[in-house]
């Protein structure tokens, strides 16, 4: 059965651009009368709030949507996290970093003038650390983060690729390149020393547990999927098909963010918008009637 999600962060109010991307994934999954999920990426404890929870409980029923319940927290999954990089650690494929964010800065611009190489996961990591491979079995560092050794990662996988329906790209089927990775993603971060994981890891992870078919999310994230995708290769999980749509923009062309509350969805509800005027202002056809 097709199974999509949904996974907002529980640390700001819902806003048109998360409007789209629900309305998207929930329209496919009605018309291919698969599963609609809802999960709460909810790993930064010092940013998610339960009102937050509330309210977007609150705008997605406004949306006509409904799921599963009770609702994935990812808060709830970290041993699962854990699990998941013992593996990797188990594999030589983990180090040890104590690198600050200017410590990477620095490192990446010398002795070389300008701005740092940047990818889909920020500055691409220097290998300042590198050589704190943590050996089979050995514990999980918690007072460091942990990086993917892209290189030792890419070495172990064979071929590379995911089906791809959205306007991200030309191409249905989209080959990820060991050199890219290598080059233009770097040694990820896997367990951010006060979280424990990271988005990365979690979403496949969960992606994974909940037998999720097919993403439907942000061109923006369509850079990142690459990282997905090898992890899933590493981790011996499925790879969905993924679908990455078009943002949605304000007036000046940036793409719309939580601080972005004058869009956001609870203004739209008390200004008397209905579910179907704001569908016709993202773009999006008539709804289709819930087969849960």
């Amino acid at each position: 059965m097709r199974t999509e999600r949904f996974a907002p962060s529980p640390t700001g109010p819902l806003h048109l651009g998360h409007a789209f991307s629900a309305l998207t994934a929930w329209d496919r999954t009605q018309a291919a009368s698969g599963r609609f999920l809802l999960r709460f990426e909810d790993i930064d404890r010092s940013r998610a709030r339960p009102e937050w929870e509330t309210a977007i409980l609150d705008d997605l029923r406004w949306l006509g949507l409904d799921w599963p319940t009770p609702v994935l927290r990812q808060s709830t999954r970290l041993p699962a996290y854990r699990a998941a990089l013992e593996t990797l650690r188990d594999r030589g494929l983990l180090f040890a970093c104590t690198c600050t964010r200017r410590d990477i800065a620095q490192a990446a611009t010398a002795p070389q003038e300008g701005d740092p190489p940047v990818g889909p996961d920020g500055v691409i990591y220097p290998g300042t650390c590198r050589a704190n491979r943590l050996c089979p079995g050995a514990p999980l560092p918690a007072n460091a983060a942990l990086r993917l050794d892209m290189r030792a990662a890419t070495r172990s996988c064979g071929a590379l690729a995911f089906a791809e329906t959205g306007p991200a790209t030309a191409m249905d089927r989209v080959h990820v390149a060991a050199d890219t990775l290598i080059n233009g993603v770097g040694d990820v971060v896997l367990a951010r020393r006060d979280l424990g994981t990271s988005y990365h890891l979690s979403v496949v992870v969960d992606d994974a547990h909940q037998g999720v078919t097919h993403v439907t999310r942000g061109a923006d994230l369509f850079a990142a999927t690459q990282i997905h995708v090898l992890l899933q290769h590493l981790l011996s999980v499925p790879t969905p098909s993924y679908h990455h749509h078009r943002l949605i923009r304000d007036a000046d062309g940036r793409r719309l963010a939580k601080r972005d509350d004058a869009r956001a969805l609870a203004k739209y509800r008390a200004e008397g918008t209905t579910t179907a005027a704001l569908r016709r202002l993202l773009g999006l056809g008539a709804a289709r009637p819930s087969r849960t």
